[in-house]
């Protein structure tokens, strides 16, 4: 549990391969709660500190998101920069998208419509990771290209 009302699962971690793959559950609230805060000092540093660089978020079960500032989710990013790691929301569900894309959390939270309703229960974490990262990796070269 990350607060009251925002359950964190870490569903699994490769410390080989270097990511992490956590769901949430319930009203993700950084207004009130800070969930965020929580999340970066209690789970997201403990993780970098072990060698993981990139996370794949799994946002079906969030109901709502509530804002207040970026700051966190600017220092995740900046701190994954420097090991070519990434962080993906993933299946999270349209209006919570909207929510984040609206404070610019997707200069920071990779989103993508081609990727979020991926069916991420029927691939083994080792291929989701995959296949995510060639997504990435192909999307930031066609980038490049224009």
């Amino acid at each position: 549990m990350l607060a009251p009302t925002l359950f964190c699962k870490i569903l699994f971690v490769d410390y080989e391969e270097r990511f992490a793959i956590l769901e949430f559950i319930g009203e993700w609230n950084d207004a009130i709660e800070n969930d965020i805060m929580i999340l970066k000092r209690d789970v997201i540093d403990l993780l970098i500190e072990n060698g993981i660089n990139s996370f794949i978020l799994i946002g079906e079960n969030v109901l709502n998101f509530h804002h207040s500032d970026d700051c966190y989710y600017e220092e995740w990013f900046e701190e994954l920069q420097d090991e070519d790691g990434w962080v993906v929301a993933l299946n999270f569900r349209p209006h919570v998208i909207e929510e984040m894309k609206s404070i610019y959390l997707d200069e920071y939270i990779f989103m993508s419509e081609k990727i979020n309703f991926l069916d991420w229960r029927t691939f083994k974490p080792k291929y989701l990771f995959s296949t995510i990262e060639k997504y990435l990796y192909f999307s930031a070269s066609q980038t490049l290209l224009t």
